[in-house]
């Protein structure tokens, strides 16, 4: 598929986002010394802003931006739908916690709540975005059970590294919860090499002669292509990308999207801490990248491509 700057910008902002707002209610409740209201509400602004950025720019991908309010009606069906409604929903849900934080009312039942629904609300709006890929059964590269996870994984991965850094900011000593850094890398390195042997090692899940039906008969061949030049189908859905490409650019992924953050996290200190942080923002729109431009459209076996 051809990778969208718009959408990868969206997915990794926004999953950046969503994995903060996460990781803050989730360190609000269950550590036991109270973190500071100004550093609860600047963890806050700095998901909203990443979520409103990712959001924004995705209606860049859309032919008609204007039209994008009628995505909601068709939540029933689509995850495109539920991802929105989602994403909407978080927004009053998030002003009303800062409003428990702002006000200094301290620890509570409405306050806890109100942390579980909205860290409920930010997974599943991480989910809904992994699951618009795995529903598509066109693309065998997505239609798996391990994109909703990868996305999942790499939005608490970055998320725990973005509180890091914000404790490391306003603390004189990190929280208990700097041990979140390292398990949600170690996951999220997991669940990414799980994903790439799938794709690496699955067996082609269909051929032109089984598109056709005519497989029966023998193998099947393309002799003329359906058109003279390259059209739209062939240009976003069937990009190309050579192996040796893709494997330099695993290795890179890798080594900034995993590697130096946990270095750094070993490293200690805040100057170390965003060193691991722009590392990870670079990892992340790499393996981004590779995610859409690895992944083929079946519709290319009748163009004589291969799956």
């Amino acid at each position: 598929m051809h990778p969208a700057y718009s959408v990868i910008f969206f997915t990794t902002a926004a999953g950046a986002g969503y994995g903060l707002l996460f990781a803050l209610v989730l360190v609000a409740t269950l550590v036991a010394v109270p973190l500071p209201p100004a550093l609860l509400l600047s963890g806050l602004a700095l998901a909203g802003l990443l979520v409103t950025a990712g959001l924004l720019s995705s209606t860049l991908h859309l032919g008609h931006p204007e039209r994008a309010w009628r995505a909601f009606s068709q939540w029933r069906s689509s995850w495109l739908s539920r991802e929105g409604v989602l994403a909407v929903a978080v927004y009053p849900v998030a002003c009303a916690w800062a409003w428990l934080v702002w006000s200094a009312a301290g620890r509570s039942l409405t306050f806890d709540l109100l942390s579980l629904l909205l860290a409920v609300l930010a997974a599943l709006t991480v989910y809904a975005t992994g699951q618009i890929y795995a529903s598509l059964k066109a693309v065998p590269a997505w239609h798996r059970a391990s994109v909703p996870t990868n996305y999942l994984l790499l939005a608490l991965m970055s998320g725990a590294q973005l509180l890091q850094a914000l404790q490391l900011g306003f603390l004189d000593q990190p929280a208990k919860s700097a041990a979140l850094v390292p398990v949600s890398i170690a996951l999220a390195a997991l669940g990414k090499a799980w994903y790439w042997w799938q794709i690496d090692r699955a067996p082609p899940p269909s051929s032109l002669g089984s598109a056709t039906g005519l497989g029966a008969f023998g193998t099947v061949s393309v002799l003329a292509q359906p058109q003279t030049e390259e059209n739209y189908l062939q240009r976003e859905m069937g990009f190309v990308l050579a192996r040796k490409h893709a494997s330099k650019l695993r290795v890179l992924a890798v080594l900034s999207l995993f590697g130096v953050p946990l270095l750094a996290y070993l490293a200690g200190g805040l100057g170390w801490t965003v060193l691991g942080v722009l590392s990870m923002a670079v990892g992340l729109l790499i393996e981004r990248w590779l995610f859409f431009a690895q992944a083929k459209h079946r519709v290319m076996l009748f163009y004589g491509g291969r799956l």
